[in-house]
């Protein structure tokens, strides 16, 4: 599914992925996880096309992402800051999305599910950011893709609308597809994560399992085992 080879990419001096090897299968849900700087958002831009590396290889769906834009239209992508045009309303961005994108959609469904309803003939200006990413959910999840990132899907979610894309992911996954998500709230990666890959200093530290990360840090505790991942690597 992505095959990511001796990747580097500097910004000026700073060095932000650092000869990173990564190998994702397809159907699954990946955690891509690390502190501040460690280059998750970065590797999920590379694998976009939306960050040139430096050097090395990535693969996606057997496509390789230099100089290719064809496979994009096999992802799903929810940003973690979605730039929507303010003065668009909702149904005219859904439209827009649509046009651009050329491929089956099911919004009705999804809109229903997010109570977004009343919302259709609001400018986006005027939402709330729980709103917004809300659609931003709707935009993401309403073409039928094999691959799905999500950075900071949650961001501004209601308790309910939180559960309504929990139970979307785990819907979407049963159809095998593969998820890329970034996510800062421990307790919602524990819920739908197969996978952690943990990144650190730009390279892998981590990757297999939740129950695979505690026997190695002898952490009962999901947050208190990635906590003890940081640290010892600190203490190297």
């Amino acid at each position: 599914m992505i095959q990511v080879e001796s990747l580097h990419k500097k910004f000026g001096k700073n060095v932000v992925l650092a000869g990173l090897e990564l190998n994702i299968d397809q159907g699954g849900i990946f955690a891509i996880l690390g502190p501040n700087g460690s280059g998750k958002t970065t590797l999920i831009k590379t694998v976009l096309g939306m960050v040139i590396p430096n050097k090395g290889t990535i693969t996606v769906m057997d496509s390789t992402v230099r100089n290719s834009w064809e496979y994009r239209q096999d992802i799903n992508y929810l940003p973690q800051i979605a730039n929507f045009p303010g003065n668009l309303k909702v149904k005219e961005l859904i439209a827009m999305i649509k046009d651009i994108r050329q491929k089956p959609s099911d919004e009705q469904k999804l809109i229903a599910q997010f109570g977004l309803e009343p919302f259709l003939d609001k400018k986006l200006s005027n939402l709330s950011g729980g709103t917004k990413q809300k659609v931003n959910i709707v935009l993401t999840f309403m073409f039928d893709s094999p691959l799905i990132i999500l950075d900071e899907p949650t961001n501004g979610l209601d308790p309910l609308s939180l559960i309504r894309l929990k139970e979307l992911i785990f819907e979407e996954k049963a159809k095998g597809k593969t998820f890329l998500i970034t996510s800062h709230i421990m307790q919602f990666v524990e819920e739908v994560s197969d996978q952690i890959v943990y990144l650190l200093e730009g390279k892998i530290y981590f990757k297999g399992s939740i129950a695979e990360l505690k026997t190695k840090t002898g952490q009962s505790n999901f947050e208190h085992a990635i906590a003890a991942i940081s640290t010892h690597n600190n203490h190297d």
